[in-house]
C-alpha cells in the first residue's frame, strides 16, 4: 500500500455486527476480501464487489488490514493462531485490528505472537449494537500501537464515528469490559428498585415518568427502559443474552485475577446465569430484568401507547434507543 492509496481491507466473521461493518466499509469505497465460517453470510458483500477468501490466512495475504468481528475467545484464538490462521499469512508491516469482546491475557499472548512476525496487533472492541454498527455509530475503543491506529483510524472511522486510542495492548478490552459491567450493575439496580416501587403502590408509568425528571433519569438513564422492560419485549433480541455472558464472565475473572472485589457485578453475572439456565440465551440481555419481577411477584407491562403519551410530553434526548448493551 503507498502512502496515498486506500488499504485493501480484509473482513473476518460476517455476524450481525460484522456484516453491517463489512458493509459500512464498502460503502465508503474500501476494496474487501472476507472470509466467515458460513459463505452465504458474506453473499451480500461478494454481490457487492468484495473478494472471498478461503480461510483467515487467504484474508491476511490479501490485506493490507485485517479486521475481525468473532463470538467466542476460543473462535478468536484458532481464527489467529489456529491452522490456516491470520498469523500464517500476516507480514511485517501489517495491522491485524481484532474487534470482539476478548480477554485482556488472550490479547496479549496473540500480540506476543504477531509482533515476532513484525506485525501489529491491536485490541479493538466496539459499542453501539446492532443498529449502531448498521449507521456507522459505533465506539471503537482501541489499544495498541499509536502509529498503526493513526495509519487506520479512516478504516475505523467508516464503522464508527467514536474511535478512541485508549492505551497499550489490551485496554481497549479493559475498557469495553468497564464499560458492559457498568451496563449490567446498573440495569440490574434499577430493577430491583423499580420492582421495589411498584410493590409499594407506584404505578410503573407514573414512576417512570417521575424518575427520569431526577439527577440520573437527567441523564437519560431511564430512556433505556423504553423498548424491552416496561412494554415487557424482550423478543427479538437487540443484544442476545448469551452474548453479555461471555462479556461478564471475562469481566469478573479480571476482577479476580486483580484482586477487585466485584459484588455488584457478581450479583448481575448470577441473574444472567439464571436467565440462561431458563433457556433464555437468544432473548434480550435485558430479559434478567423479569426476575426481580418474579422474586417479588409483580409483573410489569405497560401499553406502548402510554409509554408514547410520555414521550410526547417529554421527548428523549436525540440518541439511539433501540441499541444493544455491548
Amino acid at each position: 500500500m503507498s502512502e496515498t492509496s486506500r488499504p485493501a481491507v480484509g473482513f473476518i466473521g460476517l455476524g450481525i455486527m460484522g456484516a453491517a461493518m463489512a458493509a459500512n466499509l464498502q460503502r465508503a469505497g474500501y476494496a474487501l476480501v472476507v472470509h466467515d465460517i458460513r459463505r452465504e453470510a458474506a453473499k451480500p458483500h461478494l454481490q457487492a464487489g468484495a473478494t472471498w477468501a478461503s480461510s483467515p490466512r487467504e484474508v491476511a495475504e490479501r490485506s493490507d488490514v485485517v479486521l475481525s468481528c468473532l463470538p467466542s475467545v476460543a473462535v478468536i484464538e484458532a481464527v489467529a493462531l489456529g491452522y490456516q490462521g491470520i498469523l500464517e499469512g500476516t507480514r511485517a508491516g501489517q495491522a491485524y485490528f481484532e474487534m470482539s469482546t476478548n480477554t485482556p491475557a488472550l490479547i496479549r499472548r496473540l500480540h506476543a505472537a504477531f509482533l515476532e512476525r513484525g506485525a501489529h496487533l491491536l485490541d479493538a472492541p466496539i459499542s453501539g449494537g446492532a443498529l449502531g454498527a448498521e449507521r456507522g455509530r459505533l465506539g471503537i475503543w482501541v489499544g495498541g500501537d499509536r502509529d498503526a491506529f493513526d495509519r487506520f483510524e479512516p478504516v475505523l472511522r467508516a464503522m464508527g464515528d467514536k474511535p478512541v486510542h485508549v492505551g497499550t495492548v489490551g485496554t481497549g478490552l479493559v475498557t469495553k469490559l468497564v464499560h458492559n459491567c457498568t451496563s449490567q450493575a446498573t440495569q440490574a439496580a434499577i430493577a430491583e428498585v423499580f420492582v421495589l416501587g411498584v410493590k409499594a403502590g407506584a404505578d410503573p408509568v407514573a414512576l417512570w415518568e417521575a424518575v427520569r425528571q431526577g439527577s440520573i433519569g437527567r441523564r437519560r438513564t431511564f430512556d433505556g427502559l423504553v423498548d424491552e422492560f416496561l412494554p415487557a419485549n424482550f423478543d427479538p433480541p437487540h443484544a442476545a443474552l448469551r452474548i453479555i455472558l461471555k462479556d461478564m464472565l471475562i469481566a469478573t475473572d479480571l476482577g479476580r485475577e486483580l484482586g477487585v472485589p466485584m459484588r455488584i457485578s457478581q450479583l448481575a453475572l448470577a441473574d444472567i446465569q439464571e436467565a440462561m439456565n431458563r433457556g433464555w440465551a437468544e432473548r434480550d440481555c435485558r430479559s434478567v430484568m423479569l426476575l426481580p419481577q418474579e422474586r417479588a411477584g409483580v409483573a410489569i407491562k405497560v401499553e406502548p401507547a402510554a409509554i408514547e403519551r410520555v414521550l410526547d410530553r417529554d421527548p428523549p434526548a436525540p440518541t439511539d434507543t433501540k441499541r444493544g448493551n455491548g
